[in-house]
């Protein structure tokens, strides 16, 4: 069985980039550009390069650039677009859990200059394996900004759906062939997927060649703190609400949280008839570290219902929260189980 990561990776400690899963007051940082600047290109792209083979010498076969460069994995893209402001930030309640400050729409929003065509080849060139690079989506980008211009959520998806699509056919051009667009908040506001936001989602792949698999992640949402105890997520249940729509959409492979707590796989995954699942198999939420036999006790599970050629081991979502060490041990068991499991 194939593994992957979801986005997300430890950045290394010579990195200062404040990013948010190191805020501890709730405020988005505003110092993310200066930040960038005083670090040496030259040293990111190390970094990169580090992460990247950590993930390949934990047995990861399809890793991702690690989200060194950004401060998160949502504004950072839209730094990349025009039409919103990151000058006069607004403040509102993002998630319905965290009230923080936030960029803001102040006009149409545009296409932009990609940055991800580059940030591909970097992280490619660490490795003969796969890149995987992650795009935020624009349910998720909309509920992570404050609208001041459209104040029509479908209109603004509309656009956003558009210029994402600009710069993911230009990370395709530049070779990626995993290009995965991040919608965790399909899970708490399934009605709205249903509704246009998965029909949006699918327009982030329009043009999109044959040779590049269109993966969604769909995660159920991170904690304030690594080992915070019952902090609110998403509704698990939105799975089984999404999961008919999701298998009709132009996706090859979804990403679903099951290690933070279980989903009813005989129920769920039979939803899911022609797309590979990427379960999420080791929790990012919480130091302790899963054992090989657990992860593969569960991956059988799934396996008897789903087949091993339709299903991806994988953490729940991004690693940011853990350390390097933490990380790399909860990556070794994950691939050491995975890799035992054939159909």
């Amino acid at each position: 069985m194939l593994t992957t990561t979801i986005g997300a990776f430890p950045k290394p400690s010579d990195i200062a980039i404040t990013d948010w899963f190191s805020i501890t007051d709730g405020d988005y940082t505003s110092a993310y550009l200066d930040e960038l600047a005083a670090v040496d290109d030259e040293l990111l792209d190390t970094a990169v390069h580090r992460v990247v083979r950590d993930q390949i010498e934990a047995g990861i076969d399809i890793p991702t650039d690690g989200e060194v460069r950004r401060e998160n994995y949502i504004h950072y893209q839209c730094r990349q677009l025009t039409g919103i402001d990151f000058e006069e930030l607004s403040y509102k309640r993002m998630r319905g859990t965290t009230d923080t400050s936030l960029p803001t729409i102040r006009t149409e929003v545009g296409v932009g200059e990609s940055l991800l065509p580059r940030d591909f080849l970097v992280a490619q060139a660490a490795t003969t394996a796969p890149v995987k690079i992650t795009v935020p989506g624009p349910m998720t980008i909309i509920d992570s900004v404050v609208d001041d211009h459209y104040r029509d959520d479908a209109a603004l998806g509309a656009d956003l759906a558009a210029a994402i699509n600009r710069h993911v056919r230009a990370l395709a051009d530049a070779g990626c062939t995993n290009i995965q667009i991040d919608e965790p908040v399909m899970a708490r506001k399934p009605q709205v997927a249903l509704s246009h936001g998965i029909d949006h989602l699918a327009r982030c792949f329009d043009g999109v060649g044959g040779g590049v698999t269109r993966i969604a992640h769909a995660c159920c949402g991170y904690p304030n703190e690594l080992d915070e105890i019952d902090y609110p997520k998403a509704d698990r249940g939105a799975y089984l609400d999404l999961a008919a729509a999701l298998n009709d959409a132009p996706i090859d492979q979804i990403s679903i949280e099951d290690a933070h707590a279980h989903n009813d796989l005989e129920t769920l995954l039979p939803r899911f008839a022609d797309t590979t699942i990427i379960l999420g198999v080791v929790g990012i939420a919480r130091s302790r570290i899963e054992t090989i036999e657990e992860i593969g006790s569960r991956l059988r599970e799934a396996v008897a219902i789903h087949g091993a050629h339709r299903l991806i081991a994988a953490p729940d979502c991004g690693l940011g929260y853990l350390s390097r060490e933490q990380a790399l041990e909860k990556l070794r068991n994950l691939a050491a189980a995975a890799h035992e499991i054939t159909d």
